[in-house]
């Protein structure tokens, strides 16, 4: 499939009659605009190309379906159908991650580790949107307040995991389907209690936004097994984030590298 038969489709299931649809060739993105409320998204092409040929149909629904349920959070945002008290969560992307909106708008941020970097979210349903300063403004509410919201809110989200062991080594899959289970590694508490349960070397990995992967490291076998886990769901992810892991001890997260021969080297050391 090519780029303008892609187009051809998602207007086909979409309608133009809904949307306008702008392509820019040079950049390879499509810029899709809601006629009602003047708001838009902007949409890589080629990543969607390249899962096609994988996932043929699937892919295409998949991306009907997020685009559908943007805009249809647009318009409840839009309406005031959305409260901002209770609907804010944290979400970890990389570091590469873009700082500002496509309006120009600047992101809430927060640092986090050298890999990841924490925005702040709406939830909006069936999806969300990042906060930016402009959306702040409107609601006459601090960062800090925000912040605190937000932690307080993935502390109130569900933990459940899926345990599974290879080669003596544990570990601990969180894939809640429900947007946040890379956030979960901002729950300390939660951190802290898998702290006690585990025997070895305690890691946390967040290979994309929909999975949280929590190793008991206990030989050096389990140090190749995370490494290859880690980066096929980076690959995999709709949202990647890293395919580094880090080390938990005293609270705080250390980014690794797995060298070869099963050497695990701290990030600081390769430095």
């Amino acid at each position: 499939m090519k780029a303008q038969e892609l187009i051809q489709l998602l207007k086909t299931k979409l309608s133009e009659e809904k949307y306008d649809y702008d392509f820019n060739r040079e950049t390879n993105m499509l810029r899709l605009t809601h006629k009602t409320i003047q708001k838009g998204i902007d949409i890589s092409v080629p990543p969607i190309l390249a899962k096609y040929e994988m996932k043929k149909d699937r892919v295409i629904e998949e991306v009907v379906y997020t685009i559908h349920q943007t805009f249809e959070a647009m318009v409840k945002e839009q309406a005031g159908e959305i409260d901002p008290a209770s609907s804010v969560y944290p979400i970890i992307r990389s570091t590469s991650f873009p700082l500002k909106s496509n309006e120009g708008n600047k992101f809430i941020t927060k640092d986090h580790t050298a890999e990841t970097r924490i925005f702040y979210a709406l939830d909006l349903g069936n999806t969300y949107r990042l906060l930016d300063e402009k959306m702040l403004e409107g609601w006459n509410i601090r960062e800090t307040e925000i912040r605190e919201r937000a932690i307080f809110q993935v502390r109130n989200l569900a933990n459940n995991y899926k345990k599974d062991e290879v080669a003596g080594n544990f570990f601990y899959f969180f894939n809640n389907n429900d947007g946040y289970d890379a956030s979960r590694m901002l729950n300390e508490s939660l951190l802290r209690e898998m702290k006690n349960m585990i025997e070895g070397d305690m890691t946390v990995s967040v290979p994309h936004q929909d999975v949280m992967i929590v190793g008991d490291i206990r030989n050096e076998v389990g140090y190749d097994v995370l490494a290859q886990m880690t980066m096929h769901f980076f690959t995999v992810g709709t949202v990647p984030i890293t395919s580094l892991s880090f080390i938990y001890e005293n609270g705080d997260l250390e980014p690794i590298f797995i060298m070869a021969k099963n050497r695990v080297v701290e990030e600081n050391e390769e430095k």
